[in-house]
């Protein structure tokens, strides 16, 4: 069943004086697909700014903003209508020789496939390779689908979550040693340690509901983190069923709250705002971001 949502994201830089801006690049706008469709979208900028659209190697729908003039402070506020209609969990068929690991992917896909395989992140130790390997069972067949869940609902229940807004990702081994980190640090988690497994991951920025933000009623057994900003998790490609959404920050599988922007081989690759500003070295003052999710009741 479709469901519609309005979604608004709004980022302010503030100075303590007028500055002057470079260009930003803004990847705001959800990303559309089978399950997901956007109705209508708007893109504000104080102060004025020319604004290019323009697609990014992974399709990602970028903004191009060149704020004109000088001021002490950038607002830019993008607003979306959306209709999700996110695949029931027990659809997602997987292809039978893809059901347990190893599994090999076919030829053609791993062309399309190698920077989402190969790790991006060094691991001298083993250190990465022992902790993904701990999901394995060394006595039974590995079921791939159980144990990526594994792994989310480890992350989820072992870590500390740890909000972020400065930019920028832990590695892997940071976030392990530190036993904790943000939705971003979490993804790239368990992205790379799915990746030494043999299976395929791609980094996901966008947005995720949270009923209790919306209308103030948590719903049942219900405990959401990170939404209220950008969110991030990842996929991880499983033949027969393509990309499927791990969101370990939540321990939630499936694409039901999570509500796709943009995808890059590395969090680096995909941030919700880039860009540069002039003026004197300590002008900057900090930012503020606010994220709106709501669902329309018919």
């Amino acid at each position: 069943m479709a469901t519609h949502y309005d979604i608004l994201h709004t980022t302010t830089y503030r100075y303590r004086e007028p500055v002057s801006f470079g260009q930003h690049r803004v990847m705001f706008r959800p990303r559309d697909s089978h399950d997901l469709r956007v109705l209508a979208t708007d893109l504000q900028v104080s102060p004025q700014a020319h604004v290019r659209m323009i697609q990014d190697p992974h399709s990602n729908s970028v903004a191009l903003v060149q704020p004109q003039g000088q001021a002490a402070e950038l607002t830019i506020a993008c607003s979306f209508t959306i209709e999700h209609v996110p695949s029931p969990e027990d659809e997602l068929q997987l292809d039978p020789a893809a059901e347990f690991l190893p599994f090999a992917y076919s030829m053609q896909e791993r062309l399309d496939l190698e920077h989402y395989l190969r790790p991006h992140h060094d691991d001298p130790d083993g250190t990465l390779i022992r902790w993904a390997h701990q999901f394995l069972h060394s006595d039974q067949p590995n079921s791939t689908r159980e144990t990526l869940t594994r792994m989310n609902a480890h992350i989820n229940q072992s870590l500390t979550y740890q909000a972020r807004d400065e930019e920028g990702t832990q590695t892997p081994l940071e976030t392990l040693a530190v036993g904790g980190g943000s939705c971003r640090d979490y993804a790239l988690l368990m992205m790379e340690a799915a990746r030494r497994l043999g299976i395929a991951t791609r980094f996901v920025s966008g947005y995720l509901y949270d009923a209790m933000l919306d209308t103030g009623v948590q719903e049942p057994g219900e405990s959401i983190v990170g939404a209220g900003a950008t969110h991030a998790w990842l996929q991880a490609y499983l033949p027969g069923a393509g990309w499927v959404a791990f969101d370990p920050t939540n321990n939630l599988m499936g694409s039901g709250r999570l509500i796709r922007v943009g995808v890059a081989r590395d969090p680096a690759f995909a941030p919700p705002i880039a860009g540069s500003w002039f003026g004197e070295a300590d002008a900057y003052e900090g930012m503020d971001v606010v994220v709106k999710v709501t669902r329309r009741r018919k």
